[in-house]
This record gives structure tokens, C-alpha cells and sequence, in this order.
């Protein structure tokens, strides 16, 4: 463990608190949550089932693919997608506040983006081996003399006209608030000379407030999140992609100027662009547990990687 190494804050108690159901709205949220889990694990079934077409398809048609398949597995889990904004264009860093596991196809379905990712999703069954076909460059967070290799593989992506995505907080946090942007991923943007467009991600919910179900926090498994997610009503997550900005490169001064002064400028723009924290006194909306049939779950849990309780 390095110093290097980000940690967020957020845990369970940023999520929403559990609250009963009468019978026939528990019966509703039972058949929703079911039917969402099976599509997804649907469409993550086809997607591994054609991924070893993809070097056949050309790169046109593959980022359209990828386009399309991230838009079935967001529709899957019941999400709802609004992006503001044009699209990115060729060679940008891509940079994002990071919510969810839900951001990475949001980030997707609106540019094809090869990803910063930490190193431990290469070990994940299947998810793992189809992010590494995607072009993910994976960074050892453990390990600080890995970040140079890594941002330079980030610099050569950006160079050869590929749009790279990163979350420059290192970790999820519930929504509320942003971290201090990491500088590193920036420099990349100004060795290859690349733009760098700000991306703000927000969610809300059916009644169009703050939604922390979505968030991928603390000991949160991602099968507990997949529940969740599939559980919740009407979840709206808004896409802003904001103006370009430019990295200044200051050949005379120290090198991590420019980086840092990157860094601050894009973590400016999204806080801006973020819905203003809800100072609202009334409990969160409550997520409430739902009792899976264990075919649903049990057809995730491989995809994941991670143990479950089963309910039969």
C-alpha cells in the first residue's frame, strides 16, 4: 500500500435506508428486480458470446457494438440516460467523478473510451478478459512505480486518435461531493497534446432527487449493487459533457504544474456542473430489500466473480 493509494470515505451509511413493503408493492418490486437481473445477465451472456468476433467486425462497427451492447445493459438495470453536451471528439481524455459501476457503460454508450482501471478488475471472471479486449490499461494502485508505464500506455492511446476515460478520484464516492482529482492521468493529455473534456455524473430518481442507491461504495459487493440497482424505480442518470479544455504545458516550470493545474481546472467544471447537495432534513428514499429467486441471482454471480446469500 502506498500513500498514492486513494480512499474515499463513503460506505453504508451513504446508501439508503431499507423500509418495509406492503404485499403487493413488495410483490411488484420481487417481478421488476427478477426480470432486470435476467436481462442483464441477457446481454452480458451475448456480449461474451461475440466479443471474439470483435476482430472481424473493424473498428467502426466495433465501437458501434460496444455502443450498443453498454445501451442494452444500462436499459437492463432499468436506468435511464440523458446526456447534455456534444459528443467527445477523437483523442480526448475523457474524465468523469465516479459513482457507480454504472458509469463506465454510461462513459461508453456516449464515446467508445478505452479505460484507467485498476488492476484487480483483470482478475474478474469474464468481465475481466473482456475489458482487457476493450483496450482497458490497467494500473496497479498498489504499486507507485507502475503509474509512469501507465500513463504512458494512456499518452499512446491518446496520440493514435482513441479517446481514453478516467476517473480522476480514484475511487467511487455516493455523490454528494467530489475528491481531490489525481493529477497523473493529466499529464498524459499534455504529452500527446490532447484535449480534455469534463464529464459530470448525476443520479436521480423517479420523484427527480439525489439517488445514492446507484453508488458502488465501501464493502459493497457488485452483486449486492446489481440488486439494488435492479431494484430501484425509475433511476435517471444524466450525462453532462462540458466544454473542452486545453491543458497549458509549462516547459518552464516544474513538470507537475501543468497536471495539477489540469487537474483542478476539470475538477472545477464538474463540481459546477453537479446538482447542488440536497440540505434536505426528511430520510433518504428507502431501497428496500428484496427477496431474489436464486436462478436470477445465481445466473450473476459467476459474471461477478463474488460469493452471494442465496435466497431460495
Amino acid at each position: 500500500m502506498t500513500g498514492w493509494f486513494p480512499t474515499s470515505p463513503c460506505g453504508p451509511e451513504c446508501l439508503p435506508v431499507a423500509a418495509p413493503d406492503a404485499g403487493v408493492v413488495r410483490l411488484g418490486r420481487v417481478v421488476r428486480t427478477t426480470l432486470r437481473l435476467a436481462a442483464l445477465a441477457g446481454a452480458v451472456a451475448a456480449g461474451a458470446i461475440l466479443a471474439p468476433a470483435a476482430p472481424v467486425l473493424g473498428l467502426r462497427r466495433l465501437e458501434r457494438a460496444q455502443a450498443i451492447w453498454c445501451g442494452m445493459l444500462l436499459a437492463a438495470a432499468g436506468v435511464r440516460v440523458v446526456v447534455t453536451g456534444p459528443r467527445p471528439a477523437p483523442g480526448s481524455l475523457v474524465v468523469a467523478n465516479h459513482v457507480s459501476w454504472l458509469d463506465v457503460l454510461a462513459l461508453n454508450q456516449l464515446v467508445p473510451v478505452r479505460m484507467l482501471a485498476k488492476a484487480e478488475l483483470r482478475t474478474w471472471p469474464l468481465i475481466g478478459p473482456m475489458a482487457a479486449r476493450a483496450g482497458t490499461v490497467f494500473l496497479d494502485r498498489d504499486r507507485l512505480r507502475a503509474l509512469p508505464d501507465a500513463v504512458a500506455a494512456v499518452t499512446g492511446a491518446l496520440g493514435a486518435g482513441g479517446c481514453v476515460g478516467v476517473f480522476p478520484e480514484g475511487t467511487t464516492r455516493c455523490g454528494r461531493d467530489l475528491a481531490r482529482f489525481r493529477p497523473a492521468a493529466f499529464q498524459a493529455a499534455l504529452d500527446a497534446g490532447a484535449p480534455v473534456v469534463p464529464v459530470a455524473l448525476s443520479y436521480a430518481d423517479a420523484d427527480g432527487g439525489p439517488d445514492a442507491a446507484p453508488a458502488f461504495v465501501g464493502d459493497d459487493t457488485l452483486v449486492a449493487s446489481l440488486v439494488r440497482v435492479a431494484a430501484a424505480r425509475g433511476t435517471v442518470l444524466t450525462v453532462r459533457v462540458l466544454p473542452v479544455q486545453a491543458p497549458v504545458r509549462d516547459d518552464d516550470g516544474p513538470r507537475a504544474r501543468g497536471r495539477r493545474d489540469a487537474a483542478r481546472r476539470a475538477a472545477a467544471a464538474i463540481t459546477g456542473a453537479l446538482p447542488a447537495p440536497a440540505d434536505d432534513p426528511r430520510p433518504r428514499p428507502a431501497v428496500h430489500p428484496v427477496p431474489v429467486p436464486t436462478a436470477a441471482v445465481g445466473a450473476l454471480v459467476p459474471l461477478a466473480g463474488v460469493e452471494v446469500d442465496r435466497v431460495a
